[in-house]
Formats: structure tokens, sequence, C-alpha cells
């Protein structure tokens, strides 16, 4: 009988995509491995009301849904490094102890990205999947909480698979919105310039990274084709504000079509010893945006709030689309 405080989720970098490897970090979250393979039943004129049993499974398919936890500097970075960008290894700061994770978003080419072998289960059965990159992700948080992450893992197929002895239990330190500040600055400005104080309530970053499967005869019934789809592709964000000039701002901007830098930045504990660009462990998601919905008025605590939807695509003056910058003192992701 397996035990649900038994479960976990453990993650190998795979060398060749597809291939499957040995677990190297344990997630510290919550999520479980789902086959997604495809039974068919045969529909026949048979001489039977009931039908016959007769199936087949023309493909497989595979998902593990990483539930939304508090977000961790040392975490983070598995995620974008499997939908954005292949970095794992975090780049020195000068001579400080600080290491810089930062993802460009695809533009002018498709990036490669870090496929990871995914093992999950509890003390009954372990099963992994192979080929698993993340197709969405959300990222985000709100007033006297933790910026919350989760992410939608797809995978070629799930197969029965002991785990592979338990990594260490990685030293994690939470992101907390408390400390994130957010800078909306002129399309022709300085990214991170203007501060907007005293009306910032909450954000909800959402990413779809484009990439899919794609099935094909090579002698397999599992997906061995991923491939960035334009349509499906979208890195868009909604922010809280008061209503009042900030939140009346957007309205502008909105009407207007203006599009504007913005910086959304995060900072934890002091670095044991500080870089050039860098002092303590940081999260910073910068883009250029325009706003593209602006909601009804709401309410939160008896003052009328404003829900702001921006959409980041490259912008020709300020030539930039969005990077997400991670920086803690991890050297390499395990």
């Amino acid at each position: 009988m397996g035990n649900k405080g038994l479960r976990r989720i453990q993650l190998g970098r795979e060398v060749t995509e597809g291939t499957s490897v040995a677990a190297t970090a344990l997630w510290r979250g919550l999520g479980v491995l789902e086959d997604r393979r495809e039974v068919v039943w045969v529909d026949e004129d048979v001489g039977y009301v009931s039908g016959l049993d007769r199936t087949y499974t023309p493909k497989h398919l595979s998902a593990l849904a990483m539930e939304s936890v508090p977000a961790t500097f040392e975490q983070l970075p598995y995620i974008p490094s499997a939908s954005i960008e292949n970095i794992v290894t975090g780049a020195a700061d000068g001579v400080g102890s600080g290491k810089i994770y930062q993802y460009d978003f695809n533009t002018t080419s498709v990036q490669a990205i870090q496929p990871y072998t995914l093992e999950g289960g509890d003390d009954q059965e372990a099963e992994e999947m192979e080929g698993s990159f993340v197709e969405s992700f959300e990222l985000g948080g709100a007033g006297g909480e933790a910026v919350m992450m989760s992410a939608l893992w797809m995978g070629r197929r799930v197969v029965l698979a002991a785990f592979t002895a338990q990594p260490a239990t990685p030293t994690v330190e939470d992101i907390l919105f408390g400390n994130t500040k957010l800078y909306i600055d002129a399309i022709g400005g300085t990214i991170g310039t203007t501060q907007i104080v005293g009306s910032f309530l909450s954000w909800s970053l959402r990413v779809n990274s484009g990439f899919k499967f794609k099935y094909s005869g090579d002698g397999n019934l599992f997906p061995s084709i991923r491939y960035l789809d334009k349509a499906a592709y979208l890195v868009e964000f909604d922010a809280l504000f008061e209503h009042d000039a900030s939140g009346v701002a957007r309205k502008v901007d909105w009407r207007a079509e203006t599009a504007r830098l913005v910086r959304v930045q995060n900072e934890g504990s002091t670095l044991a010893t500080p870089g050039t660009l860098y002092s303590k462990k940081t999260m910073r998601f910068d883009c250029a945006a325009k706003v593209s919905v602006v909601g009804a008025l709401s309410e939160q605590e008896g003052n009328d709030t404003l829900l702001v939807t921006f959409r980041s695509r490259y912008n020709v003056t300020a030539a930039r689309h969005a990077q997400l910058t991670v920086v803690n003192e991890v050297a390499s992701l395990p």
C-alpha cells in the first residue's frame, strides 16, 4: 500500500534527448506522473450488442504537473532551463559567490533547452518519463505571501523504473513577495528606473513555451519530434494595482497602445561574497510589454483595485523581448 508521505519527484539532466538518465536532484515540491497513452476501442459490426474487447494503443505520452509551491532561488532555474534556454551552469559574477542564471526568451531563433528524465511515485511503485520539457509555467505572488511557482512537464512516455537512490535534499531559500519591486519605464528609457510604490499588490507571470510533441513513423509509439509552435508561444502577466495614479496610468497606456519597459525584481538574503552586479540572491523578470487587458474595478479590503494584463513581444525601439534571471550560490544545477 503506497503512502502519500513517501511520494517524491526526482530529476536528471539528459545528455541525449529522450535517453533516460539517473536522477541527480530532488524536487522540493508536489506533483505526480500521469500516463497519457491513448487506448482506442474498435467499433465493429460482428453480431455483439456489447461489442468485443478489441483495442489498440496508437501513441504514448506522459505529463507531470508540478503543483504550486513557494518558489526558491535554488530550484527555480530548472523550469526555464527546460522551457526557455539551456542554461544549467551559473555564470560567475566577478569575484562574488553569486551565480547568474540568465534566460533570454526566444526571438529570432529557437534556442536549445535542457531535456530531463523525471522520476515519480511512492514506496509502492516508481515510474519515469524521459525526454521531458516544460510546456508551460506560472510564477507570481501577492502581498503577505511567498512567490509561488508551478509547471506542466511533458514527456515521451511513462515506464516502470526503480527510483534512483534519493539525492541529497537541497538547501533552499523561499522567495517572498514582500521583497518584490515593480518598475515601469518608457520604452526608450532605462529599465529598472521608475519604481511603482504603494500600489503594486500582486503579479502572476504565465509562460507557454510553445514546445510541443509531434508523432512520426520511426519505429516508436512515443513522439520523438519536439518543435516550437509559434501560435502557442505566449509570455504575459497580470499585475494588480490600487486604483490610484499608477493604476490609472495603465489605462492610459492601454488606450494609447503604448509599450513600456517592465521589471519585476525580488531580492533575498545577502550573498556570502558580493559580486560586480549582485550582492543578494535575486529573481528578476525584465520585458518590453504592452497592456492587453484592463479589468473592471474590483475591491480589496475596501479599496478599489485594477487588474492589468501585460503581454510581452519583441519591441524594436527597446531591442528587447523578455528575460528571466535568477541569482543564487549554486554553481550548476545538480
